[in-house]
């Protein structure tokens, strides 16, 4: 067939036929036009420093396989009407899986015909991985041969007349990163709905399509000064990073907790957005539960410098879900889509708070990391809670780091506890300052230094009572005493088994006591978890201090309570963890002067630890769970130094603290073998974690684009280069399918009910409706780890009571892509069940609770 003949996709007309929609040509030149506008849309200084000349034309080229009998007898067997006149091709479609789909062909055409380096890769991977060819070339006969490559060669040449482009030549993998991912997120818009109806003129829709998409170039109130944006004057410390800042680098502010390094780095950001030289604010927490609260801080700031006539003001204030239902990001950003997913979608916003998981993967080879990669490009990334432990045990920061400087990002590392040492990895520079607090700049350009360590003066001291004690029901007893008395207790865990145990242990005790009793993690659907944490923290933050003496209260929590929350606490309960984890939970201690109190509340924090030799002899009985969380080494060595504390002074010990944790030193016996498996890993044994050692996470941060390297799914990266939450469990009271309307009726856990039609066309008639019912499903879902997670159910019954329109069920073209989706019911009594009867895990009941959360309970047999 002549390329000009072969349809790109089907559309469903308005009578409810299947027809072949655009053509490959005008649906290649539709994508170039895309990827063209979205150059544009970068400042002008940034466009030429991270794109090629012709970046465009990789884009346009994509779908070159797309003229290949395989693919044509599929769209032409999935049409009702208007292939008719076509003969079927001698192919089976289902082949199509053997190379990676119709982006196989275009990998090996693209190399056929001679593309610069990198092309081939970026045109074959726009599906978010790398096809697998098996050594078939451009004219395999499967691929048609040598007639159906010479139509696709043809292609190339009309693209080349009507864009006026031709290949691009790429100057680095990371370069080859942004472009692919240019590509991806081109094809994404240039396949949306503005584009389906063939019979339809498409040329003035580009700037519409973007626009829907949240693709806009965003206008700035000019010459705001630091209070004009936030109300107050700058302190020290943030009118230091503000001088340092003036150009794209990377920059670390060292500084105590609660000293304002949040609005330092949002600051310093604005003059960079102003001057464009950046594109957009990427605010990347630790933790998977992204609080609101930084979403509030952000908005503010936010409302404050956007000019009143920016484009899409009003959508650029929205984040999470909100925004997920107001923007179209086209094919893979529907829902049902790869990217119709607030985590992985807040990356190519101009302005989101994410996690730094999402960041990170921009830094791997995974499903599409470089279109994480492209939504980082050029913006200013602030990494905040940066801790020596998160740097000290993997090395992907550093790779991201590198990755960031080379896309043109200006960096912001924020952290109340990096060592020298990790500091000189992360800016991959010699330095020599022990001065605390501190910034250390870096910078890309100008006259200045290459390096600047600039000491900024110390807040006051605070005095922190510290005692270590291995009796957990000393301190349950203390707790419960002190809250009794009207204090603020914090009881911080580091598994969220542990913090639901400890939960269950005060809870009883505490309402006898007349003190409210509260828990805080992450295995809360995202309805509830909305709930307490708009109850709690605000009674532990500012708002709760005109109810802070009605009575005392003890909110139990794991790290999410130490990271990125304004709280205030007059007691401290914690499990033992790394030093820095210890000084941030800490800095939740007696924040605020101002902050009313109890009579008898002293600044005093308790650590459940155990005795050293004890601990370094057997670590995983002496450290239990923790040991399976933190590395067994760093354990050890946060409790060497430790142990013999009863005082310590915040902010001037911080710094000697973390450097005699975690100096580099020659070790023996015991504590050289716990050295060694951090550096090694350890191997699958009874009763040990696996542990993946840093060596292989060096080997994930080494990133290509080349067809041998093997794509990870998400879950599969997530799961290797850390143990965080994977999986999303979907929880519902009932499923019932009607076979007569065609709709699945789904009860949620507060009774109300949604009604999921099973065929996509009707959900289509009304797409800001569909938005709105995934967002509403997404709130029922808990994310958990792989181990916690129930049986899978068969893609295909997911897919015929219509789920897969609202959630990624994987790709079918990837044998490795599966589904992070889990369904299970919850009955009355909190058990949760699996669909007809089925077992909903092989070894362990599963409950979920609205004050407990999601947990799992071994059986009694």
């Amino acid at each position: 067939m002549a390329f000009a003949q072969c349809p790109a996709k089907t559309w469903r007309s308005p009578d409810g036929q299947t027809l072949p929609g655009r053509s490959v040509l005008e649906h290649c030149e539709i994508v170039g036009r895309v990827a063209q506008r979205l150059i544009a849309l970068y400042p002008p200084a940034l466009q030429g420093a991270l794109f090629p000349p012709d970046a465009a034309f990789a884009a346009a080229c994509h779908d070159l396989g797309k003229v290949s009998p395989s693919f044509v007898e599929k769209l032409r067997r999935h049409c009702t009407s208007g292939m008719e006149h076509l003969p079927p091709q001698a192919i089976a479609p289902e082949l199509e899986k053997q190379w990676g789909g119709h982006a196989g062909v275009s990998l090996a055409a693209a190399k056929a015909l001679g593309a610069p380096a990198w092309i081939a890769d970026i045109v074959g991977q726009h599906h978010g991985f790398s096809p697998q060819l098996g050594g078939k070339q451009a004219d395999a006969e499967v691929f048609g041969g040598s007639a159906w490559q010479a139509q696709r060669a043809a292609l190339v040449q009309e693209l080349q007349q009507r864009l006026g482009m031709s290949w691009p030549h790429i100057a680095s993998a990371a370069q080859a990163r942004l472009v692919a991912g240019l590509t991806s997120v081109a094809d994404w818009i240039g396949s949306g709905c503005h584009f389906e109806d063939p019979s339809q003129p498409w040329q003035n829709l580009i700037d519409t399509a973007l626009s829907d998409a949240g693709w806009v170039a965003p206008s700035y109130r000019p010459e705001l000064g630091f209070a004009d944006v936030f109300g107050f004057a700058p302190r020290a410390a943030q009118q230091q990073l503000l001088e340092a800042a003036q150009r794209p680098g990377v920059y670390v502010l060292e500084a105590p907790m609660g000293l304002g390094k949040t609005e330092a780095a949002l600051y310093a950001a604005y003059p960079m957005l102003e001057r464009g030289q950046a594109s957009g604010i990427y605010f990347a927490l630790p933790t998977q539960l992204t609080s609101n609260k930084i979403h509030e801080r952000f908005n503010a700031f936010l409302s404050r410098i956007l000019a009143p006539d920016c484009p899409h003001r009003s959508a650029l204030l929205l984040h999470g879900k909100a925004w997920l239902q107001q923007m179209d990001m086209g094919e893979e950003g529907r829902p049902g889509g790869a990217w119709f997913h607030q985590a992985k979608r807040g990356l190519l916003a101009p302005f989101a708070v994410g996690t730094i998981d999402q960041a990170l993967m921009a830094a791997m080879n995974v499903k599409h990391g470089f279109v994480r990669a492209f939504g980082l490009a050029g913006k200013v990334v602030i990494l905040d809670e940066v801790h020596t432990y998160d740097a000290y045990t993997g090395t992907l920061l550093d790779a991201l780091v590198a990755l960031l400087r080379s896309l043109h990002c200006t960096v912001i590392i924020l952290s109340a506890t990096l060592s020298q040492e990790r500091r000189s990895h992360l800016l991959q520079a010699p330095l020599r300052s022990q001065a605390y607090p501190l910034i250390t700049a870096v910078q890309d350009a100008g006259d200045a230094p290459p390096v600047q360590e600039c000491p900024v003066a110390p807040p006051p001291s605070t005095q922190v009572e510290v005692r270590l004690l291995d009796d957990e029901a000393c301190a349950l007893q203390e707790a419960l005493d002190r809250a009794a008395q009207g204090q603020q207790v914090l009881w911080i865990e580091n598994t969220v088994d542990a913090a639901q145990q400890r939960y269950l242990d005060l809870a009883a005790r505490a309402q006898e006591l007349g003190v409210a009793c509260g828990l805080l993690h992450s295995r809360f659907t995202a309805a509830d978890r909305q709930s307490i944490e708009d109850r709690w923290v605000n009674l532990f933050g500012k708002p709760g201090w005109p109810q802070r003496a009605a009575q005392g209260r003890i909110l139990v929590g794991t790290q999410v309570l130490e990271q990125s929350l304004d709280i205030d606490a007059d007691f401290l309960v914690t499990a033992f963890a790394p030093t820095d984890m210890l000084l941030q939970r800490l800095g939740r201690l007696w924040r605020h002067v101002e902050t009313p109190r109890a009579s008898t509340a002293t600044c005093t924090a308790w650590l459940l630890a155990p005795a050293l030799e004890p601990a370094v002899a057997q670590p995983l009985q002496a450290f239990g769970a923790s040991a399976f969380v933190y590395a067994p080494y760093v354990l050890c060595r946060s409790l060497q130094v430790w142990q013999a504390l009863q005082h310590i002074a915040l902010p001037g010990d911080i710094r000697p603290l973390i450097e005699a944790t975690y100096a580099s030193r020659d070790e023996e016996g015991a504590m050289a073998n716990w050295l060694d498996e951090l550096e090694n890993g350890t191997r699958r044994t009874p009763g040990r974690p696996v542990r993946k050692g840093r060596k292989h996470l060096r080997q994930l941060a080494r990133i290509s684009l080349a067809e041998g390297g093997k794509t990870l799914p998400d879950v599969d990266a997530q799961t290797r280069y850390s143990d965080s939450e994977s999986h999303e469990v979907l929880l519902l009271r009932r499923v019932d399918y009607d076979s007569a309307s065609h709709t699945t009726h789904l009860t949620l856990l507060d009774g109300s009910t949604l009604a999921l039609p099973t065929q996509r066309h009707r959900l289509e008639k009304n797409k800001q409706a569909w938005k709105t019912l995934t967002a509403q499903l997404m709130q029922q879902q808990v994310p958990v780890r792989a181990a916690d997670a129930p049986l899978p159910l068969a893609r295909e019954w997911l897919e015929n009571c219509g789920f897969g329109h609202c959630f990624y069920l994987g790709d079918p073209n990837w044998a490795s892509d599966v589904s992070l989706l889990r369904l299970c019911l919850v009955d009355d009594a909190g058990q949760l069940q699996g669909l007809h009867g089925a077992a909903v895990h092989e070894r362990h009941r599963l409950e979920y609770r609205t004050d407990l959360g999601y947990r799992r309970v071994k059986n009694d047999t």
